[in-house]
């Protein structure tokens, strides 16, 4: 004798109930996300960094758009390490005269030349 599998179903009331959960959790996730005000405030570059980014007040997320824009533009990213970047003489002076640091501390140290 063969075993037959019984079927599961839902009632039609639960499905109901299951489909519209889905329904507002979909809804949920499509809400817009407001910007952080503390990113888009504008910040003024130091002379040293206003050689890359130019000296206008602009945004962090400026900043860091066009100074790794700067990077690739020059080669500036090391090909087998990614994370490491090269220092040119613009860049030396952001980097504290290092010639080559990770990206995470790339960031710490770009902050300092921030007011």
């Amino acid at each position: 004798m063969a075993k037959t599998a019984k079927k599961s179903s839902t009632t039609g009331k639960a499905a109901a109930k299951k489909t519209a959960t889905k329904g507002a959790k979909k809804a949920a996730k499509k809400t817009a996300r407001k910007p952080n005000a503390a990113f888009m405030k504008p910040v003024t570059p130091s002379s040293d960094l206003a050689v890359v980014v130019g000296a206008k007040p602009i945004p962090r997320t400026e900043v860091t758009k066009k100074l790794w824009a700067y990077i690739k533009k020059n080669g500036l990213q090391d090909a087998k390490n990614k994370r490491m970047i090269k220092a040119d003489a613009a860049l030396k002076t952001v980097f504290g005269g290092k010639a080559a640091v990770n990206m995470f501390e790339m960031t710490k140290l770009v902050g300092k030349h921030l007011k």
